[in-house]
């Protein structure tokens, strides 16, 4: 999916959001059977939501995400749906973690990388867990 350009009735577009994001308190927690379950659920949103998954690095105290969207999406929203479910999920499925009254933090970083930079973003994020 690189750098295609989408179109929809009314526009043509090419958004590219760079997430970043963290469970609460920093946890070390997406490891696993959580790291493997939270990457399903992710994939399911997205392709429910028409979002493409770019680039995806799952490290134990946070996660690396870019995201191809249109313009009707908004980063907050994109956020607020990856947080919520995979948060409520992952918590009734996994006992350990069920005490925690949300998974993740109530903040992320969002940044736009623009038709130059998409692929040094994802390079960048597909080589993170390299650096351990």
């Amino acid at each position: 999916m690189g750098q295609e350009y989408r179109r929809t009735a009314t526009t043509v577009s090419l958004i590219h959001y760079h997430f970043v994001f963290c469970p609460r308190y920093r946890r070390k927690v997406l490891v696993n059977q959580v790291e493997t379950r939270f990457k399903e659920l992710l994939e399911k949103i997205c392709q429910e939501n028409d979002w493409h998954i770019v680039a995806m690095e799952v490290m134990p105290d946070h996660v690396y995400l870019l995201l191809n969207c249109l313009p009707t999406d908004s980063p907050s929203d994109i956020m607020a749906k990856v947080k919520g479910v995979t948060s409520r999920i992952i918590r009734q499925e996994f006992k350990h973690l069920a005490h925690l009254p949300s998974l993740w933090t109530r903040s992320f970083f969002v940044s736009t990388a623009g038709n130059v930079s998409s692929e040094t973003v994802k390079r960048y994020v597909e080589e993170q867990k390299k650096r351990g």
